[in-house]
C-alpha cells in the first residue's frame, strides 16, 4: 500500500471540498489497512509515554465532519492503545446555560490538554463558525451586546470570529500545545447509506435522530462554510488536513499516520535524564534495595 504523505492532505490554499477526494484507491484489503493502523498505533502509544515523561508539550487533536463521518469510531480505534492517564476526549454538544454565560471559546479553554497529554476534541470550537452560520438564530443564545435578533448580527461578525479562532490557536501553539486539525471528508451519498444502516440495523437504531435528516438538508451550506473556515484557519502552527472518509479503515490509518509524522518534527521530545547526582548514587540505591 502506498505510503501516506501528510502533505497530500494538508490545506495550504483556498479549497473546494467537491474537488477533494472522499475515497482513495489504495488497492489494499481490510486486513492490510488494519495491520498498517496497528503499527502506527503502537508507535503513537510509545510516543505518548515519552511525551508524558517529557512534560513539555500538550497535543490537541481537532476532529470535524458531517454526521456519520466516523469521528467516534476513529477516536476509539486510533487512540485505544494510549495510556488512559495521557489522553482525554471531549465531545462538544450544544452549549449549556453555564457555558453560554461566557464567551464562545471559554469551554474549549477548559478542555485543553495538560503538558504531556493529548486532548481530542470531537467537534470543536469551529462549530461556532459552522452550525451558527447555518443557523444564525443560535447566536441569540449567546446574549451578545447589540444583538437582539438575527438581523442585528453585523457585517464582519463571522470574519472577526474566525480571526479570534486563529489567535486562539496561535496562543496555544506559542505556549507548547501542538494543534492538528482534521476534517473527515464524507460524500453525501455515503452519509445517506450510513444513515440508512442506522435505521436497518437494530443495534445501531439508537444512533439515529430525525435531526440528522434536517441537517442533511443544509449539506451545501455546510460545505460552503467548512470551505471558508478551513481555508482561512489552516496555518503552519495549526494545520488542517482534509481526510477522505468514505472508507473508515483508511481514514483512521491516514489520521494516525499524519499525527505520527507531524510529531516527529519535534526532535526535542525525549525521555528526561536523571540528575547526574542521582545517577552517581545508583550503586548506593541498589545496595539499599538489595538489603530490604
Amino acid at each position: 500500500m502506498k505510503k501516506i504523505d501528510p502533505d497530500d492532505f494538508r490545506v495550504t490554499t483556498k479549497i473546494k471540498l467537491k474537488d477533494l477526494p472522499t475515497l482513495l484507491d489504495v488497492k489494499a484489503d481490510e486486513d492490510e489497512k488494519e495491520d498498517k493502523l496497528d503499527g502506527v498505533r503502537e508507535k503513537l502509544s510509545e510516543l505518548q509515554d515519552v511525551m508524558y515523561a517529557h512534560n513539555r508539550y500538550g497535543v490537541l487533536i481537532c476532529l470535524q465532519g458531517m454526521d456519520t463521518s466516523g469521528k467516534d469510531s476513529l477516536i476509539r480505534e486510533v487512540f485505544k492503545e494510549f495510556n488512559s492517564r495521557g489522553v482525554v476526549v471531549q465531545s462538544f454538544k450544544t452549549p449549556n446555560s453555564a457555558e453560554l454565560e461566557h464567551d464562545f471559546l471559554w469551554r474549549h479553554y477548559l478542555a485543553l490538554p495538560e503538558k504531556g497529554k493529548f486532548a481530542i476534541f470531537n467537534r470543536t470550537h469551529y462549530e461556532n463558525v459552522l452550525v451558527t452560520r447555518v443557523h444564525p438564530e443560535y447566536i441569540l443564545n449567546e446574549n451578545l451586546p447589540g444583538i437582539e435578533e438575527v438581523d442585528d448580527i453585523p457585517n464582519g461578525f463571522w470574519k472577526k470570529r474566525i480571526k479570534q479562532i486563529v489567535n486562539f490557536e496561535k496562543h496555544l501553539s506559542q505556549n507548547g500545545t501542538i494543534v492538528l486539525k482534521f476534517y473527515l471528508n464524507l460524500s453525501k451519498k455515503e452519509q445517506g447509506e450510513r444513515l440508512l444502516r442506522r435505521l436497518e440495523e437494530p443495534k445501531h437504531n439508537w444512533k439515529f435522530s430525525p435531526g440528522d435528516l434536517k441537517e442533511r438538508e443544509h449539506w451545501d451550506e455546510y460545505m460552503k462554510y467548512y470551505e471558508k473556515a478551513i481555508s482561512k484557519t489552516s496555518k503552519k502552527n495549526a494545520p488542517w488536513f482534509v481526510v477522505p472518509a468514505d472508507d473508515k479503515d483508511m481514514a483512521r490509518y491516514i489520521v494516525a499516520e499524519i499525527i505520527w509524522n507531524e510529531l516527529q518534527k519535534y526532535s526535542d521530545i525525549k525521555i528526561p535524564e536523571l540528575d547526574d547526582a542521582i545517577k552517581a548514587n545508583f550503586a548506593d540505591y541498589r545496595k539499599q534495595l538489595e538489603q530490604d
